[in-house]
């Protein structure tokens, strides 16, 4: 045989190692099992074709719903979350003082309202919505019940309200604190303070029972038509506070404002009027005497970035903007540093989540406490998913739920209420938002329905504040997330594997017990992967990060597979070796022994990192290692690189240079977002493709590489731009071999 074809079939017998001239491949090694192969058949991920598609989303969401270096381990400890001058526990700004603070929460203070108190309350009270509606309702029936959140600034607008009406009639306003129980029969007559009757023409503040066996057989709507017909016979006003709000068991005692807002006889759900408007008012008034120039700086601190990003909030409630008003005018005054302001402002978001998980603490059987468990266990649901799916957030919450339970009574076993609203009662219960979105699947995005917490230091305020001071819920939560991290899709696992490693950095003695080691000794490479992603997740909390160093340097030279493997996962990230040079070095080692599968897996991950000069300097140098080893290693990565989908190889951290070629190939997103990596990146396909134990794998890979291309103009244009300089080495063309391998390759296209 001779001419073109003799050549061709020379250059497939004869492949020259760079760097080792006259090592050459004959016919029979390929017999011998020396031919380098794709691992697992493929490009594919040590998860095979399972949960690629949509992680990457999901790691973004997750990192910034929850990143451990924004939220220190103390912040939600009762001891530190309340800083020097911070007033602990406003109920809601129907109580505040003179200064512009409200008083401990508890019940309300009883008796008359003082002329001063209604006086400041005239001059900064702002009306939210319906409030003249409400006026007219109290005005003609006597009685109104306002159900809302604490907090809400309801307890404010009631005093407004009788005091508008008991001021036409010369009355005053008292406050009567809880409503008498069924057995107090002469509360019913006499509402008013023991020793005084109800007079004509004066206004009182009640607040309904949150227990609903307080309410007897007859249910509030009874006790409601008794109080009006007690006021309306002695010609005064009365508002009731009720927690809750329509359609929503979202607070103590919203059972008893369904039933009453159902009734539609009484009660009016509450709308609070706009924080700023609040905050405004508090600011004008506690600034009243000062220089004008204070004023102006409290309202340039409450709109600056750095009071933002504190709070955490997209919109305070009104008790918190009166809350926030105080503190911004003493910052102004000079009483509180920067610094101090900051960290009130960072106390905001824990406080809620204290309040919240406050109910659900209170003992009971579990029937009675099943509602406030299920409420806790959306909250708790809603801060992983954060942003995530409804459908994914609602039925994680109910899995939850049912852990909860079965720990507070092991022989009782909750069902689920089959037809409840969870759509209408996750923003409630969590002060969250509903909203549209879409999930990655790969080739295609679909839309879904989404929740947001309205604020973003509302999520981590939440797990933090149940991991740290409810240690009993760990059990119940730990068992929760290994479920949900064994999980198939990406949007589900990789979310709990965040929070898991997140969790596990706050304490990482018990994370590793029951988090950790349960899910890297798994059966599941899904669980393996979550594990790794827990691992790396935790290893940013730098007291963290050499105990987990420490521990993967074990498995890799340990003889469990399963833990070898999820340490050669966890090195994807770069973040547990401390380093990603490290982070490569410890791939090396493990490639010794698993062949380079699951190791040039994470190789390539690192190489759609923040450093991929870095990366590709290392695979440039492990060409010229004599252990072969580290040469397959690199080989491996390069043509991982070639057939893998940039959004596939999601990291813990922000590449927004990758982020327009997400659905491209790493390779021809390298090439396209850095192109200082061209030369590199040339130098390691010319070696696959020239080197003995890869050229028949490098073949397969620039084929489909290029056939991917050839669809895409885009992508034809980088590669086209690519090609000449894969063509040559340096300034001189490429060697006859190597020029054999790309026809052959453009040939097969």
């Amino acid at each position: 045989m001779s001419g073109p074809e003799a050549s061709h079939t020379d250059s497939r017998a004869r492949r020259t190692t760079p760097g080792t001239p006259g090592e050459e491949r004959t016919p029979g090694e390929e017999r011998t099992g020396t031919r380098l192969d794709l691992p697992m058949g493929g490009m594919d991920s040590p998860l095979g074709t399972v949960g690629e598609a949509g992680g990457a989303r999901a790691a973004r969401e997750a990192c910034a719903n929850l990143h451990t270096e924004a939220h220190p381990r103390t912040a939600t400890d009762p001891r530190t979350a309340a800083q020097p001058h911070d007033h602990d526990h406003e109920r809601d700004n129907a109580n505040a003082n003179a200064r512009g603070h409200a008083v401990p929460a508890g019940p309300l203070p009883e008796g008359p309202v003082a002329h001063d108190e209604l006086a400041r309350l005239r001059r900064i009270h702002r009306r939210g919505p319906g409030y003249d509606a409400m006026r007219e309702h109290l005005r003609r029936t006597h009685l109104l019940a306002l159900c809302g959140e604490p907090g809400s600034g309801r307890g404010w607008t009631a005093l407004a309200l009788l005091a508008e009406l008991a001021e036409t009639t010369g009355g005053g306003v008292w406050r009567l604190g809880a409503a008498p129980g069924p057995g107090a029969g002469s509360g019913a007559e006499h509402p008013a303070p023991v020793g005084e009757k109800t007079a004509r023409g004066h206004g009182y503040l009640l607040e309904l029972p949150t227990d609903p066996a307080d309410f007897g057989a007859a249910g509030p709507e009874a006790r409601l038509d008794r109080l009006r017909a007690h006021f309306a016979e002695h010609e005064a006003f009365c508002v009731v506070l009720v927690s809750g709000v329509s359609g929503v068991s979202g607070v103590s005692g919203g059972e008893a404002a369904d039933r009453l807002l159902r009734g539609r006889r009484h009660a009016v759900p509450y709308e609070p009027p706009a924080a700023a408007d609040v905050l405004d008012a508090h600011l004008a008034d506690l600034l009243a005497d000062e220089p004008p120039e204070l004023i102006r700086r409290a309202r340039a601190s409450a709109v600056s970035a750095e009071v933002t990003e504190a709070l955490g909030l997209e919109e305070p409630l009104p008790g918190e903007a009166a809350r926030l008003a105080g503190h911004l005018a003493e910052h102004a005054r000079g009483a509180l540093s920067e610094a101090e302001l900051l960290a009130h402002c960072r106390s905001f978001a824990p406080r809620q989540a204290r309040e919240w998980f406050a109910e659900a603490a209170r003992p009971g059987t579990l029937p009675a406490a099943l509602p406030a468990l299920r409420r806790a266990a959306q909250r708790i649901a809603l801060a992983v998913f954060n942003g995530s799916a409804h459908s994914l957030t609602a039925e994680a919450a109910e899995l939850l739920a049912w852990e909860l339970a079965v720990t507070l009574d092991p022989q009782y076993a909750p069902g689920r209420p089959p037809f409840t609203a969870p759509a209408d009662a996750l923003p409630s219960v969590a002060r969250a938002v509903p909203g549209e979105g879409v999930e990655d699947l790969g080739e295609a995005a679909v839309p879904v329905r989404t929740v947001w917490f309205q604020g973003r230091g509302l999520a981590p305020a939440v797990l933090f504040e149940v991991w740290d001071n409810h240690h009993n819920t760990r059990g119940p939560m730990a068992r929760w997330l290994r479920g949900l991290c064994d999980d198939p899709r990406p949007q589900v696992w990789v979310r709990a594997a965040v929070a898991a490693g997140v969790l596990s950095a706050r304490d990482y003695l018990y994370g590793l017990t029951e988090l950790l080691l349960p899910l890297a000794r798994g059966d599941s490479p899904v669980q393996r992967m979550a594990a790794a992603t827990a691992l790396a997740e935790a290893s940013r909390d730098a007291d963290v990060c050499p105990a987990v160093a420490g521990l993967l340097s074990g498995w890799a030279a340990g003889g469990d597979e399963r833990e070898r493997e999820t340490a050669a996962l966890a090195h994807g990230y770069g973040l547990a070796a401390g380093s990603v040079t490290a982070s490569l070095e410890e791939l090396a080692r493990i490639a010794a022994t698993d062949g380079g599968s699951t190791a040039s897996y994470s190789a390539v991950r690192l190489l759609a990192g923040a450093q991929p000069g870095t990366v590709l300097a290392r695979l440039t140098h492990w060409l010229g290692d004599t252990r072969r080893s580290r040469r397959d290693l690199a080989l491996l990565t390069v043509l991982r690189a070639v057939g893998t989908r940039t959004s596939h190889l999601w990291g813990l951290r922000e590449v927004p240079e990758l982020a327009p070629y997400a659905a491209w190939p790493l390779a021809t997103a390298l090439l396209a977002a850095r192109p200082q990596c061209r030369a590199a990146l040339a130098e390691l396909l010319r070696a696959a493709l020239t080197w003995a134990r890869s050229a028949e794998a490098a073949e397969d890979a620039l084929v489909g590489w290029m056939r991917r291309a050839a669809g895409d103009e885009r992508q034809l244009a980088v590669l086209c731009d690519f090609l000449p300089l894969l063509a040559q080495e340096g300034h001189e063309p490429l060697d006859a071999r190597a020029a054999a391998r790309i026809r052959e390759v453009l040939e097969a296209l």
